[in-house]
């Protein structure tokens, strides 16, 4: 390599002569300090140390390119300039302070600290604050978020609807401690004494603000009998009247199923909710006097047009009587009213004949139905139904007592032929002492003892029983 040529970064160092010559003897190695090995990540680790003691905190000036937020809320960019660039990362605990959104091809000035992601060995700026370079961070924030919602169709004019004419409720969403308040509450009072207030208090500045306002506007709206709502605070500085240019709050009124009137600060603060809103009103004292009307104004109204119909209708009589003359007054029409009122007269007359030869009819009709109905009643089925049942239960009760007078005398006949088939029953003189001798066979009653012989068997029929016995003896067998 030339003598006189300038190292470069990735040349090789240039060879010293001494390099040529023959290596020391081993005595003289020995003699020589031992070498320090370092590992990867040990080199890189000291030059992460190096960098973080050394350089520190820095701020950097950039284009932003390569911006991804991760689904950890991570952001991961690249800063760059006409001739370097620079890895950067921002961590979620540090982007939810930003007030716009990072965007490739944006120059921004960040702050951060400088280190080195040993896995890749690659240095990076551990950002901790960013800022648009000649914009203020708010007003990009306000245009890209204004950008934003207007492409959806948030703003258009078409989907705004008009205040009503006099609202029973009105919904107020603002700070309690206010003076915006007090002026709401002081026009309403001085144009309509009357009117029914419903207010929703909402912390209108500072961290969570904008989602406070959001959920009075939702509790609010949904009130019943609630007709338009305002919303706002009174004048301060743009950091004061941020929580109004945040999207959340643009959503909750375009949301809300009521007119919404936005009332925020004085008549040059311009924000998010004025376009969103379907009236935007300079102050809150402006939004008082809008969403309702002086009640005398509206009285007078009601009066001027209540004045404006009874002069049309009575112009309008008038034109119509002159009108009629006119056509009285016409050669043709001569003399009109008199046949008008001969022709009435015959229609009066007509009628009355109407009426009389009607009524006539129906007195007629109805004589016809009295009779009628005298003669349906001497064929009154219920009456002669009546007879036929009161014939019945007589001939039910006589046949009865006849019936029960033959059972008694057939009783009495069964009785008396029982008690003489009694008398001549052969039971009835066995019942008195008598016995039957019969064979042994039951064949033959014996009647004469010289009919059986000794040793005979015979049966002897009792009152109850019967006996089997055995002769042993006759008596009384000789004949006189």
């Amino acid at each position: 390599m030339p003598a006189d040529r300038p190292v470069l970064p990735f040349d090789d160092p240039p060879v010293a002569p001494e390099a040529f010559e023959p290596a020391p003897p081993p005595e003289a190695a020995a003699e020589a300090p031992a070498r320090r090995i370092l590992t990867v990540s040990e080199l890189t680790a000291r030059i992460r140390t190096l960098l973080e003691t050394e350089v520190g905190e820095v701020w950097i000036e950039g284009e932003l390119s390569n911006c991804r937020l991760w689904n950890t809320g991570h952001l991961y960019f690249t800063l760059k300039d006409a001739g370097a660039q620079l890895k950067g990362v921002m961590f979620r605990s540090a982007i939810r302070y930003l007030r716009f959104r990072p965007d490739d091809g944006l120059r921004v000035i960040a702050r951060g600290r400088i280190s080195v992601y040993e896995p890749k060995g690659e240095y990076q700026i551990v950002c901790e604050y960013m800022e648009p370079h000649g914009l203020g961070a708010l007003q990009l924030a306000f245009e890209q978020l204004k950008k934003r919602l207007q492409a959806e169709g948030l703003f258009d004019e078409a989907r705004k609807r008009p205040l009503p004419a006099l609202p029973r409720k009105i919904g107020i969403v603002t700070s309690i401690d206010g003076a915006a308040l007090r002026d709401i509450i002081t026009v309403l009072g001085r144009r309509y004494p009357n009117l029914h207030i419903v207010i929703r208090p909402a912390r209108v500045q500072g961290e969570g603000a904008a989602e406070d306002v959001a959920a009075g506007l939702g509790a609010v709206a949904g009130v019943p009998g609630v007709d338009v709502v305002i919303v706002g605070r009174g004048g301060g500085s743009v950091e004061d009247l941020w929580a109004f240019n945040e999207e959340v709050v643009a959503r909750a009124i375009v949301a809300s199923p009521v007119p919404v009137i936005s009332a925020v600060g004085h008549e040059v603060d311009v924000t998010i909710a004025d376009f969103a809103a379907d009236v935007r009103a300079p102050t809150p004292s402006a939004a008082a006097e809008m969403v309702v009307a002086r009640k005398e104004e509206f009285a007078a109204q009601i009066d001027r047009l209540a004045g404006r119909l009874r002069a049309g209708a009575l112009a309008r009589v008038e034109r119509l009587r002159v009108r009629a003359h006119r056509i009285v007054t016409r050669p043709g029409l001569a003399g009109w009213p008199a046949r008008l009122a001969l022709k009435g007269r015959h229609a009066a007359e007509l009628s009355h004949e109407l009426r009389r030869v009607a009524l006539a009819r129906a007195a007629r009709r109805q004589q016809r139905y009295h009779d009628l109905r005298l003669r349906l009643e001497t064929v009154d089925l219920r009456r002669r139904l009546g007879g036929v049942r009161a014939s019945l239960v007589g001939a039910n009760t006589g046949l009865r007592a006849a019936a029960v007078r033959s059972l008694h005398a057939a009783d009495t006949r069964v009785r008396s032929a029982a008690a003489r088939l009694d008398s001549l029953s052969p039971v009835a003189v066995l019942a008195r002492g008598y016995a039957v001798c019969w064979t042994q066979a039951r064949s033959v009653i014996i009647r004469d003892a010289a009919s059986v012989d000794i040793g005979d068997q015979v049966r002897v029929t009792l009152s109850r029983g019967e006996l089997e016995c055995r002769v042993e003896g006759k008596t009384g067998t000789d004949h006189a």
